[in-house]
């Protein structure tokens, strides 16, 4: 069993889960084209699976203005692009005990990274994917953390509550719309990348070796995408969700149905 995608866009693809993903997709048969920062990772992708495999993109997702010209740029090169996987992210130590040391330059750059690019980049590529007569697909990678903070990480923690709670609204719109558009959201735990190094998170110490080994993560998260689950926490993330995500989203679903009925008198 495959997927049911030809052409895979995988926006944080120079490093890590993002990286292994790509590989992954690779090896069974889905073009990818890889979007970073780092172009010699980039092209160090391209060489090890061929032109006809893979292909990539340099991005800075910090930089909002250049997104829809990224994004029209992706599209006009590959037309038959059906699935946008984003996967890019940061996450820093921030103490507000210390409310001195902290900058107010590095919690905003989290935030773009973890949740202001994502929307832009949904808003780019979703009138694309949504014109297609087949289903397509826009995932993302949130996090464990965005069901349960950690203390350490109260801004990355928010950020990714933030992007839980819009993929939720999302995927709850197109539903109503009909959209062929499909909407998964992957929750990882800790995953050993350099997301943990000390030159991302200075206040660790063998952060590279936190957390589950990152093929292990590749490998589950693309059975079970494959197997066609739209939320696939794994590891740490899966009894969080199991102990009270189900029971979250049934209030989800509810509240939103009754308010669905309060607003019919008050939408224009």
């Amino acid at each position: 069993m495959s997927l049911p995608y030809q052409k895979v866009l995988l926006v944080g693809a120079t490093s890590g889960i993002g990286a292994a993903l790509a590989d992954k997709l690779v090896e069974n048969g889905t073009f990818v084209i890889a979007a970073g920062r780092r172009k010699e990772n980039l092209d160090k992708f391209v060489a090890k699976h061929g032109a006809t495999k893979a292909a990539a993109t340099e991005v800075d997702i910090l930089k909002l203005e250049s997104i829809p010209e990224f994004a029209a740029s992706i599209i006009n090169e590959h037309p038959d692009l059906d699935c946008v996987f984003l996967n890019a992210g940061v996450q820093r130590g921030i103490d507000f005990t210390k409310p001195e040391n902290i900058s107010l330059d590095t919690v905003y750059d989290e935030l773009l990274a973890n949740y202001l690019s994502h929307v832009h980049l949904t808003k780019a590529f979703l009138p694309h994917l949504s014109k297609q007569d087949k289903q397509t697909s826009l995932l993302y990678t949130t996090s464990q953390l965005g069901l349960i903070p950690m203390k350490r990480c109260p801004n990355y923690s928010g950020s990714k509550a933030a992007m839980h709670g819009f993929i939720l609204a999302l995927r709850s719109q197109l539903k109503d719309a009909s959209s062929k558009v499909k909407i998964v959201e992957v929750y990882p735990p800790a995953v050993q990348t350099e997301l943990h190094d000390a030159k991302n998170q200075p206040d660790l110490k063998n952060g590279h070796a936190i957390g589950m080994p990152v093929d292990e993560f590749a490998n589950e998260v693309y059975q079970r995408w494959v197997n066609g689950e739209d939320q696939i926490p794994v590891g740490t993330a899966k009894p969080m969700f199991d102990a009270f995500e189900n029971k979250r989203q049934d209030y989800y679903e509810s509240f939103n149905d009754e308010m669905d009925k309060v607003l019919i008198d008050f939408t224009v």
